[in-house]
């Protein structure tokens, strides 16, 4: 992904439904994976976004049925996000008024560090390296807006 597209406000941006693409390499072992499916960024009462993703995540040839929920709720700044797991959780910090943003997450051991991408209105992208003990991954997904 080349280009950047500056976002003015980012909870203004994600709201909708998005096509998702995502590979997932364990780099360690040399293994892929790959997760199709759809997220979709609702309104929350209060202000903010209800991210739930649902689909289909392979792993070493067998499909399973995968989701996840986040919360993207008004961050510290105009036009920015906090990230937050389903439970309230602190996740990452979310900033795309230059149409890029970089962020970490410590996990336990683990660190997982973000990039995120808007190429245009209707295309974005994160890219997650998760580095520690037991992991080496890199995941990368993609989002189409769809129609």
């Amino acid at each position: 992904m080349g280009e950047v597209w500056p976002v003015a406000d980012v909870v203004a941006y994600l709201r909708g439904s998005w096509r998702v693409r995502r590979e997932v390499r364990d780099l360690t072992a040399g293994t892929d994976g790959r997760f199709e499916g759809v997220t979709v960024f609702g309104d929350l009462p209060g202000g903010g976004l209800l991210h739930e993703e649902r689909g289909t995540f392979t792993w070493l040839g067998t499909a399973r049925p995968a989701e996840r929920t986040l919360r993207f709720l008004p961050g510290a700044g105009p036009g920015t996000a906090d990230v937050r797991f389903a439970d309230g959780r602190p996740f990452h910090d979310l900033d795309l008024r230059t149409g890029r943003h970089v962020t970490d997450h410590p996990c336990a051991a683990d660190l997982y560090r973000g990039e995120f991408t808007a190429a245009d209105a209707d295309h974005w992208r994160t890219v997650w390296r998760v580095g520690g003990p037991a992991k080496d991954l890199l995941l990368t997904t993609d989002y189409s807006r769809e129609e």
